[in-house]
């Protein structure tokens, strides 16, 4: 625990480059405001966002130092004395946007389109630490049951691909949905997301430990694009016709072939550009199949109190590829394994219970 009670451990950086500037040190501990609770976190999750923080967005000025983690989970350990709600000791998941609560876009339930959208993490503090302070609308009650890991795992990739297949591209039965990078994050949930609204699902990764958890998830089919003819698998699979929906959070090459793969009406939703944000688009198959291209980043908070009601029921569930301490050299190794996509699932930074 932390060296006093002003004071806290997280993970931070004080300087953009590699993972060699992550350190574990002591920050001052947050102080909930009036309209804000303070969370003992108990397990934080990684996400690839956190990557491009450390090594600097020309785009997103960030105070140095920083302390990462959008996805959270734990226990109330104080409630302002505006903040309503929620009592001490309640087991809560931390629900990453932040919006003003205001404008018409928040009151309509778009609050991730409002234009004061911030993400924990990203633009405050984030949960990579011991304590996190967010106002009590950030906060949504945790199932019984399900461990602080799976929790922690869940929020900003269930969120992005449930807008992605459900909001957006409006994923119904019968209908073909094709996964790329189907054992990343948002992929463990667009695979079973599709199958929870009755789609077929093709799984697609670059080794046979993905796809044999893209399987495990309920994919139907799954195809090995690192051998370079995965596109031709597609069509066999598809009977030439293409797929309806396809889930895209690479960009670069996949995105060039994912647009020839789909069908006449097809959607391509995208969430990323890992590989790429650059891709070469040939417009003739878009106006020629009446193709939609669909962006997408995460859902409005409202969506993640149903997503935790499946997890409950176990008919959602995240992937873990391993949790970790709250260790510099820990921190470091999961940031090299998540550049070099050596991670299936979510790593998450696991904290003692005090």
């Amino acid at each position: 625990m932390s060296g006093g009670a002003r004071t806290m451990r997280a993970a931070l950086f004080r300087r953009f480059g590699g993972p060699e500037v992550l350190e574990v040190g002591e920050v001052p501990r947050p102080r909930p405001a009036a309209g804000e609770i303070l969370v003992r976190v108990r397990a934080a999750a990684l996400n690839h966002f956190d990557l491009w923080l450390r090594q600097g967005l020309p785009a997103l000025r960030v105070p140095l130092p920083h302390v990462p983690g959008g996805d959270a989970c734990g226990v109330v350990e104080e409630v302002g004395t505006e903040a309503a709600g929620f009592v001490v000791g309640d087991r809560v998941v931390v629900n990453p946007g932040l919006s003003c609560g205001r404008c018409i876009r928040c009151l309509s339930g778009e609050d991730n389109l409002c234009a004061e959208y911030r993400m924990v993490g990203e633009h405050t503090w984030g949960g990579e630490a011991e304590y996190l302070a967010v106002p009590p609308s950030n906060l949504v009650r945790a199932p019984v049951g399900i461990e602080d890991a799976e929790l922690a795992a869940l929020p900003t990739t269930f969120l992005t691909a449930w807008q992605m297949l459900v909001d957006k591209a409006r994923v119904g039965p019968g209908q073909t949905v094709l996964v790329l990078a189907a054992a990343s994050g948002v992929g463990v949930a667009a695979v079973q997301i599709a199958k929870l609204f009755g789609a077929r699902v093709l799984a697609a990764a670059s080794s046979e430990e993905k796809l044999a958890c893209a399987r495990q998830l309920g994919a139907d089919e799954t195809i090995d694009y690192g051998g370079g003819e995965w596109a031709g698998e597609v069509k066999r699979l598809t009977g030439k016709a293409g797929v309806d929906i396809v889930v895209d959070h690479a960009g670069g090459d996949l995105f060039t072939t994912a647009i020839k793969l789909a069908a006449k009406g097809g959607r391509i939703v995208t969430c990323g550009a890992t590989a790429g944000y650059e891709p070469t688009l040939n417009l003739r198959y878009v106006f020629w199949r009446q193709l939609s291209i669909l962006g997408s980043t995460t859902a409005p908070k409202g969506r993640l109190h149903r997503i935790l009601d499946l997890v409950g029921q176990r008919r959602l569930r995240a992937v873990v590829d391993r949790v970790i301490p709250l260790e510099t050299e820990a921190l470091r190794e999961a940031h090299r394994a998540l550049e070099g996509r050596r991670v299936i699932g979510k790593i998450v930074v696991g904290l003692p219970a005090a």
